[in-house]
């Protein structure tokens, strides 16, 4: 990293204005209703009621549309230069008279959006909304066509916005149609106003180009900050660019600056590795860059790629999910206060740091999935969004409806044409860019709702997702961008962290879905933190079963028993509500363990277990969370003093407890090990079995006496006993196909820190007979607090069929009391402490 381009302190005064501001220019395209943020709720098949009164939804005013159109075709045909020269092309793309490599670049045209119905007949009760929304779609995609020579152009803004580079000189153009005058300023003219002034067209464009030196050199040096100063309606404002591919933060100054990048060829990283394909079921590690090392500091992307990528491919994952890639002023925001969109943090490196980390991760045959925020932006005036041209309605809606009061940060307006190119060409950039292959998208629900989620519990009722409260400008971007995606980079994964259960979120855009590959399940990890609150006696089983299969056909599901959420300050992991402070006392094997240590690791594995293998198509771990990480999450963070007078404390800006312990599921001599080694088990079985999008499930029993659960996917049979003292000799369990069962994962494994109370190279045989609604059954031995999986062996000759007791089919278990593993007494709850090895 270049020194001089990111210690220099700020040799000007920035002045801006947060006053009353005057509402900018509208140029943007309407759409259809609000806003919208989350929720918690069940998801539920068929909704309670069917309005009697369909809603009238009046349509968009064609004339007004039309105007605001001929200004999009106006910016999106500015394709020369103004001064006359040679068409520029983006920033980090080779200039190169050499003819590229071609990808084709097809997105089908919209299809009828019919086949929902078919699909959910339900749906047919609010198919006035569900047309209305595929219209709009139709007629914006239609538009984009028009006049922007269709998707897969429009969604390249970032080659005619931003810093574009020529082999004749540097263009720059910012839409700022609130701005009274522009000026380019940096480094390179001492931060002059007067000297590069930008010229505006009629639609709010504003433009400037640089020739280069007279020696060949680009006018703005590789490395050197950049802002623009724009006279406003409240007042000058320095801004960031909009689309500026890099920003620093100098050291002592708080606002970030930024930086033109473009470093020399010989510097720029070369991909050398082809991306891996979509694999059927995905496994996925959710991580963060920064807080990814063992050691209190912030990471960088070559550590991550050297030391935390080959970790998650031991351990069976077959994607990487990063947070916090986007450029985000406040750290502790955790990546979701995004002030720079187009720029990779550069708190952990360079941007081809982060393209090198890309590489290695497909290299080693991971997916490297993107935490894409497009559900709000940072409120920061000085070096986000917010404000940008001195207005309040530039990028976001104005007033109220534009604030989300809860994440006291900015709502877009995805009703704009330019807000829709903006993140439409945001999504593409690190698709192609970057070679990200896909998204979790964040907030999905505050976008889809005016309210936002926020007071609304959903219960399954269709009256809840198709009414005047869904923001229908905002579910039609969200059907555009997996339209362009999925069009553009057919492998590529789209995820929606939905929870409001949205029907047709995750069918196809041509079959008049939102388009989207995968929901996150985020109703089970609410589920596992309210089930740990209660005592092991009133755990149902029938309950947990009902939340992990609880989602809509064809649509597929990332299933979690916990992710980053549970693991921030102020929460609990899942280890630590089941072992609280014994967690830093008791892991040592050269100690004896608890009653309460030893529940813990076992229902640790058993709830993972019964997630990845009920719970969806895919899985998700936070990073750390596998072997049952002990500490918290808690950013670095000062004292705030609030307008009230109330002070809030910080940590001293400590890193202590923002990091990973990685050394501690790795430690031979500690108990986190055997948990560690339980989900790398756990991960490598799906890869072999697949059992995650076997199309064969059927849950057999849900014993609420004997507190057990089986179940099957695919050749593979699972067992479950949640039962806190009983275990069971001789339990039938149902099955659907004949032969030979092996055991292929046992959770009681003493290399897992079970109490290896089974044998593994036992064989179990089916017999013939009806059990449990499964024309075949063998028998088990289930030890109490254990989750053991059968596996079908294929390919060996049938034993003689097994003559079938009678009685063993009306009672098929013995209950005996177990000496080993006692009944936990009621323990009380902890604050964390300081964790000790």
């Amino acid at each position: 990293m270049n020194g001089k381009i990111f210690a220099k302190k700020s040799s000007y005064d920035s002045d801006s204005s947060s006053t009353t501001v005057a509402a900018s220019e509208k140029v943007l395209v309407p759409g259809g209703q609000g806003d919208g943020t989350s929720s918690f709720t069940d998801q539920l098949e068929n909704p309670s009621t069917v309005s009697d009164d369909p809603q009238v939804i009046n349509d968009v005013d064609s004339d007004e549309m039309e105007d605001n159109k001929n200004v999009a075709s106006a910016l999106a045909n500015n394709d020369e230069e103004a001064s006359g020269e040679e068409p520029s092309v983006p920033l980090r793309q080779k200039v190169s008279t050499e003819k590229s490599e071609a990808k084709p670049r097809s997105i089908p045209p919209p299809g009828k959006g019919q086949k929902i119905y078919e699909i959910d007949p339900t749906l047919s009760g609010f198919r006035e909304h569900l047309d209305y929304r595929y219209v709009q779609y139709k007629r914006m995609r239609e538009a984009i066509d028009k006049y922007e020579g269709g998707l897969e152009a429009f969604s390249r803004g970032y080659e005619k916005f931003g810093f574009t580079r020529s082999e004749t000189g540097i263009t720059y153009r910012e839409w700022a149609p609130g701005a009274k005058s522009a000026a380019l300023i940096g480094d390179f003219n001492n931060w002059n106003p007067n000297a590069d002034i930008m010229s505006r067209n009629e639609f709010g464009v504003w433009e400037i180009f640089l020739p280069n030196n007279a020696d060949g050199s680009p006018a703005i040096p590789h490395g050197s900050r950049v802002k623009i100063r724009m006279e406003t309606p409240s007042g000058i404002k320095d801004s960031i660019p909009a689309w500026i591919m890099f920003s620093v933060q100098a050291p002592g100054e708080i606002p970030y600056n930024g930086i033109y990048y473009d470093p020399p060829e010989e510097e720029k990283y070369i991909f050398k590795h082809p991306q891996p394909k979509r694999p059927k079921s995905l496994r996925i590690y959710e991580s963060h860059v920064g807080m990814s090392s063992t050691e209190p500091i912030i990471n960088t992307y070559a550590n991550f790629r050297d030391d935390v990528l080959p970790r998650i491919k031991k351990l069976g994952y077959n994607a990487v999910q990063i947070m916090a890639i986007q450029e985000h002023s406040y750290y502790a925001s955790f990546g979701y206060h995004v002030t720079n969109f187009f720029a990779p943090s550069s708190r952990f490196g360079t941007p081809d740091d982060l393209k090198s980390l890309i590489d290695r991760a497909h290299e080693l045959g991971l997916l490297v999935l993107m935490d894409i925020v497009h559900s709000h932006a940072s409120n920061n005036t000085l070096d986000g969004l917010n404000m940008f041209d001195g207005t309040d309605a530039h990028y976001f809606h104005s007033g109220s409806r534009g604030h989300h009061w809860m994440w006291d940060s900015r709502l877009f307006n995805y009703g704009s044409w330019e807000v829709l190119r903006y993140l439409l060409s945001n999504a593409r950039w690190w698709l192609e860019e970057f070679k990200f292959d896909g998204f979790r998208f964040d907030g999905v629900t505050s976008m889809m709702y005016t309210h936002h989620g926020l007071g609304v519990g959903f219960t399954g009722n269709y009256n809840e997702y198709f009414g005047f409260a869904t923001d229908v400008d905002a579910v039609v971007y969200l059907m555009l961008v997996n339209d362009m995606i999925h069009g553009l980079y057919p492998e590529a994964v789209t995820i929606g962290e939905d929870v409001s259960g949205m029907p047709t979120f995750c069918l196809p855009v041509q079959d008049g879905g939102v388009g989207f590959d995968y929901r996150l399940h985020m109703a089970i990890a609410d589920k596992w933190i309210e089930i740990l609150k209660k005592r092991d006696e009133d755990w149902q089983m029938g309950d947990i079963v009902h939340t992990l299969t609880n989602r809509r056909w064809l649509e597929k599901c990332v299933s979690y028993a916990e992710s980053h959420d549970q693991a921030l300050v102020g929460d609990k992991t899942i280890a630590f509500w089941l072992m609280d402070k014994d967690m830093y006392d008791f892991m040592a094997l050269d100690r004896p363990s608890t009653p309460r240590i030893d529940r813990g690791i076992a229902l640790h594995k058993m709830i993972r277990l019964i997630t990845m293998g009920l719970g969806g198509e895919g899985y998700l771990n936070f990073m750390g969370n596998e072997f049952g990480h002990p500490e918290w999450i808690d950013f670095p963070r000062g004292e705030q003093h609030l307008p009230t007078g109330e002070i809030i404390p910080g940590n001293n800006n400590s890193l202590d407890k923002c990091r990973r312990r990685f050394d501690l599921g790795d430690a031979d001599y500690l108990r986190y090990r055997g948990m560690q080694e339980f989900d790398r088990a756990m991960q490598h079985l799906e890869a072999k079995y697949g059992f995650m999008t076997s199309e064969h499930q059927y849950i057999s029993r849900k014993d609420e006496g004997d507190r057990m659960i089986v179940f099957e996917r695919g050749n593979l049979v699972f067992v479950f006993n949640f039962h806190w003292n009983n275990s069971y000799f001789d339990y039938r369990v149902g099955c659907v196909k004949p032969g030979k069962y092996k055991i292929v994962l046992d959770s009681d494994d003493a290399l897992f820190g079970g109490f290896n109370r089974l044998d593994r190279n036992a064989e179990y045989f089916t017999t013939e007979g009806w059990y449990d609604d499964r024309p075949r059954s063998f028998l088990v031995y289930a030890p109490s607090r254990s989750a053991v999986v059968y596996a079908l062996v294929e390919n060996e000759p049938e034993p003689e069929p097994e003559p079938v007791n009678k009685s063993q089919l009306v009672k098929s278990s013995e209950t005996v009391e177990e000496a080993d593993v006692e009944q936990s007494e009621p323990v009380e709850e902890s604050e964390p402490g300081p964790l000790e090895t």
